[in-house]
């Protein structure tokens, strides 16, 4: 038999030998715990990245958009599939794919700046409504700054389906029955117009731009567009019709002076 003290120097090595290799150590009872993982070196947190405010000033572009040739001949809506819609209206209802007003000048037409100064801008309170009355939208063409709210409302107390279809933000489809009154959503990322329908009745349609700026706007019948609130400088203006395509111009602006930029459209050949 070994000394009892060459047994004990034994149990320590191996004990030594135990914890060095990582193998934890044992308690009281004789119960072994794994060895705590190391402390992980601290890491320099990146600061967090603010962008500038966009600049503004007192520099403004306007001007007048009107269709040229002759209109064609739109059919009314039909809108017996849903009685309670055609009873909203004593006369036909014309498709509103193109809106002339006075001389024919061009409603729903959606204008923007296409080269904002760099910045951020803030996000409108309020919200940018839609309303659904008549079995249509109003209005058909809005703009909307990312991360807005954008509400709609059901001023026809009927069944009504919101229906968006963007590309870049998540698509959205909104039941509303008639005791629904209102609904809202938020789009965060800036995209082109895309399109908003109703699932329930076909005919209505509407269109949405979401924009990082507030350098945009849309034409009533009178075809008249005014944006402000600009620095001086050259930017890229652009229109946009549902039916009759896009169009671009460079407006020089001043502080002093309204730069214009006047367009004109017509139907697409062949179209």
């Amino acid at each position: 038999m070994q000394p009892a003290s060459h047994s004990l120097v034994s149990l320590t090595a191996i004990l030594l030998l135990l914890t060095a290799c990582g193998g934890g150590t044992t308690d009281d009872a004789g119960t072994t715990t794994d060895a705590p993982p190391p402390a992980a070196e601290p890491t320099e947190q990146a600061p967090p990245t603010t962008s500038a405010a966009g600049p503004t000033g007192a520099g403004v572009i306007a001007g007048n958009i009107v269709f040229d040739g002759n209109p064609p001949n739109l059919r009314a809506i039909s809108m017996d599939a849903d009685p309670g819609c055609a009873a909203k209206h004593d006369e036909p209802v014309i498709a509103e794919v193109l809106v002339l007003g006075e001389g024919q000048s061009l409603g729903n037409v959606f204008v923007q700046v296409t080269n904002p100064p760099a910045g951020t801008y803030p996000v409108p309170s309020e919200a940018a409504v839609v309303d659904q009355n008549g079995c249509m939208y109003t209005p058909r063409v809005l703009g909307v700054m990312a991360g807005q709210t954008l509400q709609f409302l059901n001023s026809d107390s009927l069944l009504h389906n919101v229906h968006g279809r963007p590309a870049e933000n998540r698509e959205f489809n909104m039941g509303m029955p008639p005791t629904l009154t209102e609904t809202e959503t938020t789009l965060s990322r800036p995209e082109p117009v895309f399109s908003v329908k109703c699932d329930v009745h076909p005919w209505m349609q509407a269109y949405v731009a979401v924009m990082s700026h507030p350098f945009f706007t849309v034409t009533d019948t009178s075809g008249e567009y005014r944006i402000e609130g600009l620095p001086a400088g050259e930017y890229e203006i652009e229109a946009w019709h549902e039916r009759l395509g896009t169009q671009t111009a460079t407006v020089t602006v001043a502080d002093d002076a309204a730069g214009a930029a006047d367009f004109t459209f017509a139907v697409p050949s062949g179209g």
